[in-house]
């Protein structure tokens, strides 16, 4: 998804560029400036969620709290 969202956000910058009227060229400029914070958000999602550490579950949690106290 976050390279479609590239692909997407260098096309509307591309096409932003080669248009005459101005209505379009700030359709395109508008759509490529929101496509540099989406794709941005992407890219830094991806790389948060691969270094992320798994959530241990609350019933493991609970589980190790039990042993601890029965051991005491």
């Amino acid at each position: 998804m976050r390279w479609l969202l590239l692909f997407a956000t260098l096309l509307s910058w591309v096409l932003s560029f080669t248009r005459h009227s101005p209505g379009a060229l700030d359709f395109w400029l508008l759509l490529g400036l929101a496509g540099i914070v989406a794709t941005a958000l992407a890219f830094a999602q991806a790389r948060i969620e691969a270094n992320a550490r798994p959530e241990p579950s609350i019933q493991l949690m609970r589980s190790q709290q039990q042993q601890k106290s029965s051991q005491d």
